[in-house]
């Protein structure tokens, strides 16, 4: 859909452009016309213009970054050259906005915060304008639909337009998603470690008629890697976004790998219809900014000039995704890896990293750090961060839960409550396995998925380790795990059918007896429990509860509806037996222990 607009203008200026359409949640695109440039030109359209436009609705001023686009149509054109300058706009609220663009230039004036810094540059500087915004018109899984994923101060995200409960499973790998060969770039090309390019050739198939491309038809594989992954009911995609000196060093938003101020606008603009696509499918973009290897080298780990012209051509190009996170930093910090010691960003850098994007972000999306380095000198009530995304190292999983709870009882003994998610369980060797060498994934599906839900975390993503095919640098077909996806679609299947107050829930292991395996509870009213092994003597201990509660079976590993066991309900006060499930008694099962569960 495109507009134009006219209300309000100023009255000198040649209105903007305004591309999508003008409604809460989706992507507005305002293009001016302003200076000349090219990537390579001096000034620097990237580090010497510093474009924003600020959007006021009543009390609520929304100030947002906005960049050099070439002529507008790169994606498709590749060009490098233009006087075309966006932003992009998500409306948090309906109504009319009101906008007034800025235009300042001078030396490195792109990362200055002061208003005044640099000099006017002319143009549209200044130009105002307004927009009248309606409701989505979107339905779920489309993120639009959903609202802008949000930290709200507890262990869950939660999605502001509908206030639920936001869980994700998803992929963790390939890494290196973004090194794909129909992005424009000479990266594919430049004898570093060209061998990891993918074409997304097996997904080619899974691309539907009216589904985006560009530069005429390139595209297709990895849009319909995105097609395939939300058909099977996942909803989390990761990748890095910058990987030079890395595993794969194939990623980034650069000409080069030595222009680290100059940005490669097509390439950008191609990443954007990717994200675009994943956005309307239902999917959260987990923006992995850096690598252990890397991450001392923007200002030698210093929020400095690089750095900070890096976070905001991401937030400038693509923080209008309503569900995202900023990732600062994958296995950061100091760790027990004696190569990566000497590279690792101190606790200071690791702060004040975080600190700068949630400075600039306009959207306040949530800020996570992974391990590497354990968290505890990043919790606390002024740290800008808000979860982790968590790495363990056991192949068998067992490190989940206990990971999860230590994670979040610590943050919340500092201060403030994180958000954990486990994005990469297992270990790098083998984590996540192909269907072919393990078409059951008993472990990974007991012991992370749930145990991470079971626990109070929010989801997880899957790695899938070096030493088997289709690993963390190779995949280029998801259909290598495709049983531990349906696995995943039936936890969140799960969720969504018994419809429980997990925020008010808590992990109490402890009520659990005679089995192994996990509880999350509202103590007397609903108590959710993975039983690894159904023929197990489960006891559940009700002392908080004198009342009736009925007793029903999920399968974890088939889904479908609620089931009776040998045990239709229990009353406590005291430890109750919980009994059979109702079939397949050797195999795990879940259960739920709540008031009048049947209708």
């Amino acid at each position: 859909m495109l507009a134009l607009l006219v209300a309000g203008v100023s009255a000198h200026a040649t209105p903007p452009e305004i591309a999508g359409e003008l409604k809460q949640w989706h992507k507005v695109t305002l293009t001016f016309e302003g200076p000349q440039s090219a990537e390579t030109a001096t000034p620097n359209p990237f580090a010497d213009y510093r474009f924003e436009v600020r959007f006021k609705n009543g009390n609520t001023e929304m100030r947002v970054p906005g960049y050099f686009a070439a002529d507008g149509d790169s994606a498709n054109t590749s060009a490098e050259a233009g006087n075309r300058w966006r932003v992009h706009f998500s409306p948090p609220f309906t109504g009319e906005w009101t906008w007034k663009a800025s235009l300042r230039k001078g030396p490195g004036v792109a990362v200055e915060a002061g208003p005044d810094a640099g000099m006017p540059g002319g143009h549209f500087d200044g130009d105002t304008g307004s927009l009248t915004i309606g409701a989505s018109d979107k339905h779920s899984p489309d993120m639009r639909a959903l609202g802008r994923l949000a930290y709200v101060g507890d262990r869950y995200p939660r999605t502001l337009g509908d206030g639920r409960v936001f869980l994700k499973t998803g992929v963790d790998a390939p890494e290196n998603l973004l090194a794909y060969a129909d992005f424009d770039g000479d990266f594919a090309s430049d004898g570093i470690k060209d061998k990891l390019i993918k074409t997304w050739q097996p997904h080619v198939r899974d691309w539907r008629q009216g589904d985006p491309v560009w530069s005429g038809g390139k595209g297709k594989g990895l849009i319909g890697a995105v097609n395939y992954l939300a058909g099977k009911g996942l909803n989390s995609i990761s990748f890095l976004t910058m990987n030079i000196g890395g595993d794969d060093a194939n990623v980034f938003p650069y000409r080069s790998p030595d222009e680290l101020d100059r940005i490669d606008v097509s390439r950008m603009d191609q990443w954007e219809v990717v994200f675009a696509h994943a956005t309307a499918k239902g999917m959260f973009l987990h923006f992995k900014t850096q690598e252990s290897e890397n991450e001392t080298l923007l200002d030698k780990g210093d929020t400095g000039p690089l750095r900070k012209l890096y976070y905001r051509e991401l937030v400038a190009r693509f923080s209008h995704h309503p569900a995202l996170n900023w990732n600062m930093g994958e296995e950061n910090g100091k760790w027990k890896n004696p190569a990566h010691r000497k590279l690792a960003q101190t606790t200071g850098q690791r702060l004040e990293m975080g600190r700068f994007i949630q400075r600039i972000d306009p959207y306040d999306h949530p800020i996570v750090i992974h391990n590497g380095q354990w968290f505890d000198d990043v919790y606390g009530d002024n740290s800008p961060y808000c979860g982790a995304s968590l790495q363990t190292s056991k192949p068998d999983f067992s490190q989940v839960h206990k990971a999860t709870l230590n994670i979040l009882r610590s943050s919340a003994r500092k201060g403030k409550q994180w958000m954990v998610a486990c994005d990469e369980p297992g270990d790098a060797e083998h984590s996540l396995l192909p269907d072919a060498e393990d078409p059951d994934h008993d472990n990974a599906r007991q012991g992370a998925l749930w145990g991470n839900l079971l626990a109070g975390g929010w989801g997880v993503e899957w790695y899938f380790g070096y030493k088997h095919p289709h690993s963390d640098l190779t995949c280029q077909d998801f259909r290598s795990r495709d049983r531990m996806w349906d696995q995943c679609r039936h936890a969140r299947d799960f969720f969504r059918m018994i419809d429980v107050p997990l925020t008010e829930m808590t992990n109490e292991d402890g009520l659990l007896a005679g089995a192994d395996g996990y509880c999350l509870a509202k103590r007397g009213e609903v108590y959710l429990i993975l039983l690894r092994d159904g023929s197990s003597e489960p006891s559940l201990d009700l002392t908080d509860s004198d009342d009736r509660l009925d007793v029903r079976w999920f399968d974890p590993r088939h889904g479908g509806g609620l089931k009776k066991g040998s045990v239709e309900s229990v009353s406590g006060p005291g430890a109750q037996l919980l009994g059979k499930p109702p079939g397949s008694a050797e195999k795990d099962w879940v259960v739920i222990v709540r008031h009048n569960i049947d209708p």
